[in-house]
């Protein structure tokens, strides 16, 4: 592979990442014309917040992700600009409430099974974003936050239909060819995990899959059944 581009992620193609680029000049255009349209009576709020362009990244780089999702997308910056907003009101200090809002929205995030990297940024900002942001109160979830977020994902998965890729991201169907390596039990990636004690973005069926398609083409390779 050419030193210019040297694939950081496995699969990582560099068509992959230029098609990654096109979604995100797609996707954050389309989010924050639609948003300046629907929201000019809301100014001065801000009419897109900056957690939008992480959650690009995600949806655009990596849709199989289980953090790129359209309800880790909608529910992880809502859910986790409402934390922030309660945090604000409650903890007088500002630096503790910014530390506070992100740890609780962490937490209420994986509780809830949408965890959003952006999601942190989206509770920061209710914090720290100002006093136009402080007055506008939880409806700051809603205007901007979820109306960016819901037209982001919209635009993720029309983008996607055309650039090939799943998303909402469904696991492959094992292939006949894999009959001889069967892919493991979902039980016994839960015990490999537990064994290396770490969390992968990726999901169990997608780990299972893969993992049968290595041994199906080191078995072909070393000529082994």
């Amino acid at each position: 592979m050419a030193p210019l581009f040297r694939a950081i992620m496995a699969g990582g193609s560099l068509r992959d990442r230029l098609i990654a680029s096109v979604g995100g000049v797609f996707g954050i255009g389309v989010t924050a014309a639609v948003s300046f349209l629907l929201l000019r009576s809301a100014a001065p709020l801000p009419l897109i917040v900056a957690p939008m362009g992480a959650s690009a990244v995600l949806i655009f780089a990596v849709p199989a992700s289980p953090l790129a999702q359209p309800w880790p997308v909608v529910g992880g910056n809502v859910i986790s600009a409402l934390v922030g907003i309660t945090a604000a009101r409650l903890v007088p200090d500002t630096a503790l409430a910014a530390g506070v809002a992100v740890g609780a929205a962490i937490l209420i995030m994986s509780l809830l099974r949408c965890l959003h990297p952006p999601g942190g940024a989206a509770a920061l900002t209710a914090v720290i974003g100002g006093q136009h942001i402080a007055a506008a109160g939880y409806w700051f979830a809603l205007l901007p936050v979820g109306i960016n977020a819901v037209l982001l994902a919209a635009t993720g998965w029309l983008f996607h239909r055309l650039s090939g890729h799943s998303y909402p991201h469904r696991p492959a169907v094992g292939s006949s060819a894999a009959e001889t390596s069967p892919e493991p039990h979902l039980d016994d990636v839960d015990r490999a995990l537990e064994d290396l004690g770490e969390t992968y973005d990726i999901s169990k069926e997608d780990l299972a899959l893969l993992v049968g398609r290595v041994t199906h083409h080191a078995r072909a390779r070393t000529g082994r059944r």
